[in-house]
């Protein structure tokens, strides 16, 4: 059976009470005279959690069990919603469509990435979001509020953003969107180690999950 990528999230319940986030790979090479050079191994930063700390009782393991079974443990990539950065604006606001600055249009381009900022400064990382949450994206043209399947498509499974004939941005409009998002990742595992301390209790310490680049 060969890999594939499927379009369904992890249960969000559960992952609310991961632990987790961003992992970066930086060589250090300390010089005699104490100063040190530094250089960045990964363009992009890679996640990683562990959805064990989520798992609550016995329903629980048994809903991550079925997940598990399913994808096959690592074959198979799937959704994840971090909890801490799923959306183009912080978790707690709600989304509008100048949250994230997308393109600045060239007059012949139709196809964009969404992407989100973090950061203000010419330091600041640029993420690309493949997985988009279909029915959050608030798209923008110069402030004008697009409308989906009209003016433009939306690929939930690649984040790519279509205009369709009659209406590509003209040269220097800015496009700009907000939306919800979920995070690209299979299991670090094949094994499971299912602790059952009662009846009704019981408990998956370790649940790997980390980032696919897709």
């Amino acid at each position: 059976m060969s890999a594939a990528f499927h379009e369904i999230r992890f249960p969000s319940a559960i992952s609310r009470g991961a632990t987790g986030g961003p992992e970066r790979r930086t060589e250090i090479v300390a010089l005699g005279s104490g100063h040190e050079q530094r250089n960045s191994r990964w363009a992009h930063s890679r996640r990683r959690y562990n959805a064990g700390y989520g798992v609550r009782n016995i329903d629980d393991i048994h809903e991550v069990l079925s997940f598990f079974e399913e994808r096959r443990g690592r074959l198979h990539g799937f959704r994840w919603k971090d909890h801490a950065d799923f959306r183009s604006c912080p978790p707690l606001k709600a989304a509008t469509p100048l949250d994230q600055e997308i393109a600045i249009a060239d007059g012949t381009a139709s196809v964009f990435q969404l992407v989100k900022s973090y950061g203000s400064g010419e330091a600041r990382y640029r993420r690309f979001i493949r997985k988009p949450v279909g029915g959050t994206i608030l798209l923008a043209v110069d402030g004008t509020l697009q409308a989906e399947n009209l003016q433009y498509r939306l690929d939930v499974a690649t984040g790519a953003v279509t205009f369709l004939e009659g209406h590509v941005p003209s040269a220097l409009a800015i496009i700009t969107a907000g939306f919800e998002f979920d995070t690209p990742v299979r299991f670090d595992s094949d094994y499971l180690e299912i602790s059952l301390t009662g009846f009704t209790s019981g408990s998956i310490p370790e649940i790997p999950i980390i980032e696919l680049r897709v």
